[in-house]
């Protein structure tokens, strides 16, 4: 089975990892703090947090900007449910806004019209979570203006888009948003088996977040309620959580980044190939904004299925059968069962259920030969005209 994303570990890799087993440090050591700043550097972000997954990522970072009870955080409908049950984490309450058709990110437009509704409502948002899905970026530019205008504060979810650049800048540093966070699951462009990282340019922000990725603890004097006992001293001045990296999340990560533009460069000479080799059967192919540079985490196609005369799980169940594993990034948040439950119904948001009705992700991967690649072109064109 071909499979749609895959990790590439190589012998610098390990020998990083056994490096660190074989150090006095497995979980907070050296390895932590030179991947933090390593990957700040990189996105050109002052700050780095490490954590245990992007999920806890996009928790802390929603707790920094003070998102809680009666509050509302508004995210696309097309993401993993982590992007909107951070909000929930909070106490707050989570509403979507729908999808643009084009690039399949929240849309500019129709954040514009729901905020003119909201406002007079009084119920704007006070977070905002601009998903890039695909790695392809949103339009910040135009949020961030949204976010001036109205008054809300900016996360981007850039799960699938480290190494990705908008504007000419790399994501994550900080221009349009408040907070970045990045994901490094073993599928993801750079991986550390699990982990996540939060990119701010704010010190207070920053520090915020440390605390809350561990335990809500101390043993900065400067933050602490009275001078300390001793050396051993530490205090709780937060409620926080485990959410801390280890040292060897850590250590592979470092070694990753060492290939992070050249993992981008691949996917994008794939896509670029897939493009080509997909040109003439009924699809419609990723479209790349030009004030983009995807990090390309995911290639998904929406399938002209009436032109094909086939169902959507036709398609999909025939690739699986010739032994490629496509997969479907993702159901609409708002149709899952929990969120259905609380008053959201399908219709709601139009153009993320047209994109669910079409859409698949074909294996995207540093390290997908061309001989593979051809392989999924093949299986794809068999299902389509079949």
């Amino acid at each position: 089975m071909i499979p749609y994303g895959r990790q590439e570990i190589t012998q610098q890799d390990i020998d990083a990892v056994v490096e660190v087993l074989q150090s006095d440090f497995l979980t907070q050591g050296p390895k932590v703090p030179a991947f933090e700043q390593k990957v700040a550097e990189h996105v050109g972000a002052r700050f780095g947090v490490s954590v245990n997954s992007a999920t806890s990522a996009l928790h802390i970072a929603s707790a920094a900007l003070g998102l809680s009870e009666g509050d509302w955080l508004w995210t696309s409908p097309v993401t993993f449910v982590a992007s909107a049950n951070c909000g929930l984490y909070c106490g707050a309450r989570v509403d979507f806004v729908d999808i643009d058709p084009a690039t399949y990110n929240l849309c500019p437009r129709a954040l514009e019209r729901k905020l003119e509704r909201a406002k007079v409502e009084g119920r704007l948002p006070k977070v905002v979570v601009a998903v890039h899905l695909c790695g392809q970026p949103c339009d910040m530019a135009a949020i961030k203006s949204l976010a001036d205008r109205y008054g809300f504060r900016v996360i981007e979810d850039a799960s699938h888009a480290i190494g990705g650049k908008y504007r000419g800048e790399f994501i994550g540093n900080g221009r349009y948003s408040d907070i970045t966070v990045f994901s490094f699951h073993p599928v993801k462009i750079v991986t550390t088996a699990e982990g996540g990282m939060a990119v701010t340019n704010d010190p207070e922000l920053a520090a915020s977040m440390e605390l809350l990725r561990s335990h809500g603890i101390t043993r900065d004097p400067d933050r602490m309620t009275h001078e300390p006992d001793g050396p051993w001293y530490y205090q709780q001045v937060g409620l926080g959580f485990n959410y801390r990296m280890t040292e060897l999340q850590a250590a592979l990560g470092l070694s990753q980044m060492d290939r992070l533009d050249s993992f981008v460069a691949q996917r994008h000479e794939l896509a670029k190939r897939y493009d080509t080799l997909l040109a003439d059967l009924p699809l419609t192919r990723p479209f790349q904004h030009p004030d983009s540079y995807s990090g390309l985490h995911l290639y998904v196609v929406r399938l002209h299925l009436t032109a094909a005369g086939l169902s959507h799980r036709q398609v999909f169940e025939s690739m699986r059968e010739q032994g490629v594993g496509v997969n479907l990034h993702y159901i609409p948040v708002h149709t899952q069962p929990y969120y259905a439950a609380m008053g959201f119904s399908p219709e709601d948001f139009p153009e993320a259920m047209n994109y669910y009705g079409e859409a698949i992700s074909l294996p995207m991967f540093h390290g997908l030969t061309f001989e593979q690649q051809d392989t999924v072109v093949a299986a794809l064109t068999k299902a389509i005209t079949a």
